[in-house]
């Protein structure tokens, strides 16, 4: 015990060199084998076939896509009365009508007409040479006098009317095949005989109704007021199949189809 004692600082000091000495050599010996083991996976990496990437799974982003391109429209207008409550609003007469049978919802178109400009070729005055007796009638014209059949008489000494100028007698100058005419306002080349008037649409006139108020209406044409419902509204476009009202006091829009 009493050289422990004088002496564990060696022995101490011997045991930690000891062990020192034993992991050197503990390394020594393990070393090569890690550094083979790394080399053997290095080479499988490198020289190791790959497993191919599984597919993507893009149902989720597909069906996303989807609903985007055909979203789901919800009517808030026709349908859906939690936000768009129904009104009910008393007519003249005293009866109590929802507020959607008012108004141009409720305006009928019960007729639309083609309004023509025609030209016929009536007859051949031969007394002092030719001249061609042709009416005109403008169905579209803004005023009423415009609107009534008018004749003109020409000839190819005074070809040029207001509406035509006759450019061409085809056959005999007494009793021609038809007549040859440009129109002044498009420009159109036609051709006219005893056979049967030239027609072309120049536009439409219509014929509404609006039942909550007992009111009809015959023959309006663009630039037409309508009042009914406490509003006064103003025909903006007629075409084959619809006619088209602007409120004077917000020029909102309304579009009325016609069904024959």
């Amino acid at each position: 015990m009493e050289f422990l004692k004088k002496n564990y600082e060696k022995i101490l000091l011997s045991v930690v060199l000891l062990g020192l000495v034993v992991a050197l050599v503990f390394m020594a010996l393990i070393i090569p084998s890690e550094q083979e083991k790394v080399r053997e996976i290095g080479e499988g990496i490198i020289s190791g076939r790959p497993v191919p990437l599984p597919n993507l799974d893009l149902t989720k982003e597909s069906n996303v896509v989807a609903r985007l391109q055909s979203p789901y429209k919800l009517d808030f207008e026709t349908t859906n009365k939690l936000f768009n409550p129904v009104e009910w609003v008393r007519t003249p007469d005293g009866r109590l009508i929802k507020a959607t049978g008012i108004g141009p919802r409720a305006a009928v178109v019960t007729g639309i007409t083609p309004l023509y400009t025609v030209l016929t070729l009536d007859a051949v005055d031969t007394n002092f040479g030719a001249r061609y007796i042709i009416s005109i009638e403008r169905q579209a014209a803004p005023y009423p006098y415009l609107r009534r059949k008018q004749q003109r008489f020409v000839s190819m000494d005074d070809a040029k009317k207001d509406v035509f100028t006759l450019l061409k007698v085809v056959g005999p100058a007494e009793n021609p095949d038809y007549l040859v005419l440009r129109l002044a306002d498009t420009g159109q080349e036609i051709q006219l005989s005893k056979a049967g008037p030239y027609r072309r649409v120049d536009d439409y006139q219509a014929d509404l109704k609006y039942d909550p108020d007992h009111l009809n209406w015959s023959g309006q044409r663009i630039g037409s007021h309508l009042s009914f419902g406490g509003v006064v509204y103003t025909i903006v476009d007629i075409t084959s199949n619809e006619v088209v009202l602007s409120a004077q006091s917000n020029q909102k829009k309304w579009t009325l189809r016609y069904t024959p």
